[in-house]
């Protein structure tokens, strides 16, 4: 059989980081590539970077200030500089071969290229499943009433209940929500179409999830109880 290609596999699988060394030694030799020794890993990066250190074919060890065991000393014997600390993501594709997907400078901004990056259960692309608790009540009944009279035009969305289900969709209009784009599709600035959400009565709670979504190009948004939460997004205390 033919290799078939499935269009509907995204991302990639078991995203992790690992922190590497760029290492330089003897002049006329490529740098290396080494993991810090696993009884090193608690150093931050600034004890680490630009400091002289000992590796062998599978780790690196830094010498300056710091206690290195003989023993551990000798199993490292070449000699080299720490020149740059790297953060590597690595993951695995959908077939389970591994695959390095770039590179970092920090461990904060390893983390947010795998959030980005990663896609998990009820999260993909530009349909999004969020948890109910991320509005109030009252939010929740707004929006259930536009699902079930006419959504005025001017918001650009369009409410809509899931068939067999608590759940609420909201299907979003000329996004993104930007000024440059909105001008060009409706010839109002985001301010304008957020203003338009007020004067209607829309819980600002709601109106603060639409709006992120609205600017992250967002295209189905469904609200229900029983999907997960969205961290970083606000959680609505009842």
């Amino acid at each position: 059989m033919s290799e078939f290609h499935n269009p509907f596999v995204r991302g990639y699988r078991n995203l992790r980081f690992v922190r590497t060394l760029l290492i330089t030694w003897e002049d006329d030799s490529p740098p290396v590539w080494r993991p810090l020794h696993p009884c090193q890993s608690h150093l931050p990066d600034d004890e680490v970077a630009r400091f002289p250190c000992l590796f062998s074919a599978d780790h690196a060890l830094i010498t300056e200030g710091q206690d290195v065991p003989p023993e551990l000393e000798a199993l490292h014997q070449t000699d080299g500089i720490v020149r740059s600390v790297v953060y590597a993501i690595e993951g695995q594709d959908f077939d389970g071969k591994p695959a390095h997907v770039g590179d970092t400078y920090s461990e904060e901004a390893a983390r947010e290229v795998i959030q980005r990056v990663g896609f998990e259960t009820g999260v993909y692309s530009r349909c999004w499943e969020v948890s109910a608790q991320h509005i109030r009540t009252e939010a929740w009944h707004y929006l259930a009433n536009l699902a079930d009279l006419a959504t005025p035009s001017a918001f650009l969305f369009i409410a809509f209940r899931v068939p067999y289900s608590l759940a609420i969709g909201v299907k979003l209009i000329s996004t993104p929500w930007t000024d440059e784009n909105l001008a060009l599709s409706e010839g109002i600035s985001a301010a304008q179409l957020r203003q338009e959400h007020r004067n209607k009565g829309m819980p600002d709670d709601l109106a603060n999830v639409i709006e992120l979504a609205g600017q992250a190009d967002v295209r189905i948004l469904i609200f229900d109880g029983d999907a997960p939460l969205l961290p970083g997004l606000p959680l609505i205390e009842s």
